[in-house]
């Protein structure tokens, strides 16, 4: 069969929760679900497979559908987030419109928490729950034959009027087996982000998983996540070794906490230097899964960032968000990561259950006195399947279960969740430019930061986000859509961020 696997447009996209010189200087990434897809199926089976990444092409919805006019599949994939849930469906609307009797198939976070909202979509024939490699290929191994099918895990579908959902697709336990991504069908070099060192960057999963709790994630409650799972760091090397051989020598790494096997850290440092990959990679780590000679392995093998959720200023927030750390261990692990010639990106949430401008001042204090290279501010946004979520709709803080409903009938305008316990929407975004401002306008942190620029590319991006953040204001609009799509993206997104 013939595979167009689609990333669709996202001009439509949710937001809210970051000030709009986030939003407007956000690039691209490759979209690894698809392309994971995509390469498990070239090596396992005969059928034709297609990306299309309409992002970074940077496509209209005339374009796109005179890229289908020109196209014919027997099915096609798409990833379905609630964020860009509304370019989905208009997405799935422009493929039935030329190919009516093509086989529409969703996948992603989404569908696995809102299977039935989805499946009442028009135009969405099945649903794939779950990881979705080995799933996807038993599902078009048995496309035809519903019987068949029903036996398959992680599959919904209709039959009549009823539902039938098999479940949740199993977890893969050995990753290695799951192969690489399939980057060759897409242009790499249209991914690229502020923080890179290189023009051309790409993104990596080497494990899935986290054994963290914290409330505001979707990782402890979802019933895809099975554990922590790691690939080898042969596996990962491997991967490495792919991309430089592609043209690309940087990757940032977004597993939910790279430094969880610190023996598998350890063993990838060992085979990087033993194949001398001149490769630049960064990751997400918790403060407590780190020491001195992990990070310094690290840096001598070519990591050079290091991404903390350090998320509040204070140890009685970071215990009532079940963060497991102290502050303390937050300023060693920083120092530690300096220490060993790495950047430091820190991740802090503000606006969240019983927080007061005291605790946020402790946040922006905190911050200075870490002095990270980069750190990334962001309104607490309740999601779909999480603790707190649930927490806020029990106790009337979220009057109605907004998330379910936008699932039922995503319409443009909708506008992300707070939590308004102690803070108004508006209040919220005044603090958050109040603590861009205080920390990146400082003197002392432009002066040392403009040394560590490395290539002219790399100043024009960094000078662009710097003048952003000096004219930030709170009722900062996104821009056109024309203008929205050539900028870049000033932080990746954070690792505690549930990517819907």
């Amino acid at each position: 069969m013939r595979i167009l696997l689609i990333n669709p447009p996202r001009f439509n996209e949710l937001i809210g929760k970051n000030p709009a010189l986030v939003e407007n200087h956000r690039g691209y990434n490759p979209p690894l679900g698809i392309l994971s897809l995509a390469g498990y199926l070239q090596r396992h089976s005969e059928h034709q497979v297609e990306v299309l990444d309409a992002q970074p092409m940077e496509l209209t919805y005339t374009e796109l559908a005179d890229y289908l006019r020109h196209t014919s599949p027997d099915v096609v994939g798409i990833t379905a987030m609630t964020f860009t849930l509304i370019d989905v469906i208009r997405t799935v609307r422009l493929v039935k419109e030329f190919h009516p009797h093509t086989k529409v198939i969703l996948g992603g976070p989404h569908v696995h928490i809102y299977p039935n909202e989805t499946m009442a979509l028009p135009g969405v024939d099945f649903l794939v729950q779950g990881e979705g490699e080995i799933a996807f290929l038993n599902m078009l191994d048995h496309l035809e034959d519903l019987d068949a099918l029903e036996k398959v895990g992680g599959v919904v579908f209709k039959r009549g009027d009823e539902i039938i959902n098999t479940g949740i697709a199993p977890a893969t336990e050995n990753l290695d087996e799951l192969g690489l991504p399939a980057r060759e069908l897409v242009d790499v070099k249209k991914y690229t982000s502020l923080l890179g060192r290189d023009n051309v960057i790409t993104t990596m999963f080497t494990s899935r998983g986290c054994p963290y709790r914290c409330t505001f994630c979707d990782r402890p409650y979802s019933p895809v996540i099975s554990g922590f799972r790691y690939r080898s760091a042969k596996h990962v090397a491997d991967e490495m070794e792919q991309c430089v051989e592609m043209g690309i020598h940087e990757a940032f790494i977004y597993d939910d906490t790279f430094t969880v096997k610190k023996d598998r850290v350890f063993e990838l440092c060992d085979e990087i230097k033993k194949r001398k990959l001149k490769f630049r990679w960064d990751v997400r780590a918790h403060v407590n899964t780190v020491t001195p000679d992990m990070l310094k392995a690290m840096s001598d093998s070519g990591c050079d960032r290091i991404h903390y959720g350090v998320e509040s200023g204070n140890d009685r927030m970071m215990k009532i968000i079940r963060k497991n750390c102290t502050v303390e261990k937050v300023k060693d692990a920083v120092q530690w990561t300096k220490d060993a010639n790495m950047e430091v990106l820190a991740y802090f949430i503000m606006g969240q259950q019983s927080e007061t401008r005291e605790d946020i001042a402790d946040s922006i204090r905190l911050a200075k006195e870490l002095d990270p290279n980069y750190v990334h501010f962001t309104i607490f946004c309740p999601y779909p399947a999480t603790e707190i979520y649930m927490q806020g709709l029990s106790e009337g803080i979220i009057k109605e279960d907004i998330w379910r409903n936008f699932a039922r009938d995503p319409q443009p305008g909708f506008e992300l969740p707070v939590w308004e316990e102690n803070f108004t929407r508006q209040e919220l975004r005044e603090l958050l430019v109040k603590c861009y401002k205080e920390f990146y306008l400082r003197p002392g942190y432009i002066i040392k930061n403009i040394g560590r620029i490395r290539s002219a590319g790399e100043f024009k991006r960094k000078m662009k986000a710097g003048l952003s953040v000096l004219g930030m204001r709170p009722d900062d609009k996104l821009k056109p859509e024309d203008v929205k799509r050539t900028v870049r993206q000033v932080v990746p997104s954070a690792s505690y961020e549930v990517h819907l």
